[in-house]
Order: C-alpha cells, then structure tokens, then sequence
C-alpha cells in the first residue's frame, strides 16, 4: 500500500479519528435508545406516527423508531435491534421497519443536501430534491401498504397512550441504562471496528476505485444523455455528490447543460453509487448495531428498494419533461 511518510497523522485523520468519530454517534444512539427504553417512553415517542402504525399493523417500538429516526438513524436502529433481539418484533417487521424509516432519515439529512446542492445548481436544486423527496415519500406509503398485508393485525390494537407513572426513581433508570449500554457497546466494538479497519484497507488498495472506474468506462448504456452529463455521472461516481454537483453547476452557468439533463444526471450518478457508498459508510455500523448477516440483509432490501423508487421517479421526470 502507498502510505505517505508521516504514518501516525494519516492514520489518525483517515481511520482512527473517523472511526472514533463514528463509534461516538453509535454510543450517543445506543444512551438514547436505551434511556427511552428504560424511561417506558416508547409510547410516547411512538405517538408521533400513530396513524401510519395502526394502519400498518407495526408495533409501538416500531413507531418509535420511526420518530426518533428524525433526529437520530443510530439511535433508531438501536431501538429496532433490541426489539428484535428481545423478540418483541419478527424478522419480517424488523426489515419493514428499517424500511418503514426511509421518510424520517431523508429528514435528517435534508439541511445538508439543501445547503449543499442550493448554490451550485441554482434553481435545479429544488427539482432535484423534491424528487428525491418524492422517491422517500413512495417507499414509506409502499411499505405502510405492504406491512399491512405482510404483518398481522394486532390482537390489540397498539396504545400508544404514555401511562408512564410521574415518579422515577432516576437512580435505577440511568444505571440501567448505563449497564445496558456497556453490555451492547461491546459487541458493537467487536464488530464495527474490525469491518471498518477492512473497508479502509480496501480503500487503500483502491478497490472501490477499481469498481468506480470500471462503472465510468461503461456508461455508454445512457445512449440518452449527452457526453457532459456524463462526465457528471463519473464524477458523482468517483468522488460522490460534491463533485458531480460542482460539475454540474459549472455546466448549467455556461449554457452547456439544460435543468432536465443535469436532474437526469444527478440522478443516474445517485443510483448508480447507492450500492458502493452502503458497503463504505453503512456496512460498518450496521454490523455493529445489528448481526453482520443481518446487517448485509437489510442494507441490500434498502438499498435496493431505495434504488427502484428513485428509477421510479426519474422515468416519470423524463416522461413529463419528453415534451
């Protein structure tokens, strides 16, 4: 491998401060997850989403995933994985659920899109994320739809009423919170960090390059777009979504491009380097919260899922925009 000649910081500030990082995020999640647990404010929490809970058949831990995804995905996939674990939810649920949270995450990393694509494509930003929006919006009515004939209904239906009781006794909930979060934190360690230490080797390797490459050299099966857009699919590929909007903005100054061909573009780059950022920045914790098999299952059915609703909204853009 090319490691430069000051080893220490490069590792530092490419594998082992991002993974502090990361497994900062995950303890945070897992503190919130439990403490909500051990609080029984699940229901109220859970509350937030009640309508599309009920008609989905899910459960109350599953609609309190579903509202604490807004603010944290960690934290949210921690709720569903002890769910699981605990059997208080199925395998079937546990993947619906996941995909049930697509909404809420797309939330989460809206400011960021939005601040991110706004002064580089202009006006082209808001078509490019309400259609992205869109796309989250379909998958999760598709998966409340599907859930309701996939899950069974409910013996009871869900109360999601908070009949928590004024009167805690702090001392026992934040120590069992705390013993709770050590006893899964370990695990999470042992598999998280192993996985992410392999994703940077390969990285270092330049395997990913090699597949980022190997899907620019054979985009000549978009015979519908134009050579510069591309060029911004290869960049979207090649250095993710900063660069292809950079290219695109710059495209969209001189005249080059029209808003339909860099939306089309953008969006093809999305779909295509869905597959290889969930394996980079997924898998790693993913495996830590959940089994690594299990991790691997639900990354490919949202990953997957994700891909065809936006292959959905793109081919009805590029059919309203024809004319």
């Amino acid at each position: 491998m090319d490691i430069p000649a000051n080893d220490f910081i490069y590792l530092w500030q490419k594998l082992i401060w991002p993974l502090i990082r990361l497994l900062l995020f995950i303890s945070v999640g897992l503190i919130i997850a439990n403490l909500l647990e051990s609080l029984n404010w699940t229901k109220r929490v859970s509350a937030i989403s009640r309508p599309l809970i009920r008609f989905g058949h899910f459960s109350e831990q599953v609609g309190a995933a579903f509202s604490l995804a807004i603010v944290s995905g960690v934290a949210a996939n921690t709720m569903l994985s002890e769910a699981y674990e605990k059997e208080l939810i199925g395998k079937r649920e546990l993947v619906l659920a996941n995909l049930f949270n697509s909404l809420p995450t797309y939330f989460l990393h809206l400011p960021t899109v939005i601040v991110i694509t706004l002064p580089l494509i202009k006006g082209a930003a808001f078509i490019y994320v309400g259609i992205t929006f869109g796309a989250a919006v379909l998958r999760t009515l598709t998966i409340v739809i599907l859930s309701r004939f996939l899950l069974p209904e409910p013996k009871q239906p869900v109360d999601l009423k908070d009949t928590t009781d004024s009167q805690r006794d702090w001392s026992a909930i934040l120590q069992k919170t705390w013993r709770r979060f050590k006893k899964r934190m370990k695990k999470i360690l042992i598999f998280t960090v192993p996985i992410y230490i392999a994703i940077f080797v390969m990285n270092r390797l330049q395997f990913f390059a090699y597949l980022e490459d190997f899907f620019t050299i054979h985009l000549d099966f978009f015979p519908w777009l134009s050579p510069q857009a591309m060029g911004i699919i290869a960049l979207h590929l090649a250095a993710e979504l900063t660069a292809g909007l950079a290219a695109a903005g710059a495209l969209l100054q001189d005249g080059i491009l029209t808003h339909r061909e860099i939306i089309l573009a953008l969006l093809v780059g999305n779909i295509l380097s869905s597959p290889l950022r969930a394996v980079r920045h997924q898998f790693p914790y993913y495996a830590g919260i959940f089994k690594p098999k299990m991790a691997m299952e639900l990354i490919f059915y949202n990953q997957s899922f994700r891909i065809i609703s936006l292959i959905i909204v793109a081919i009805i853009y590029f059919g309203v925009t024809l004319t």
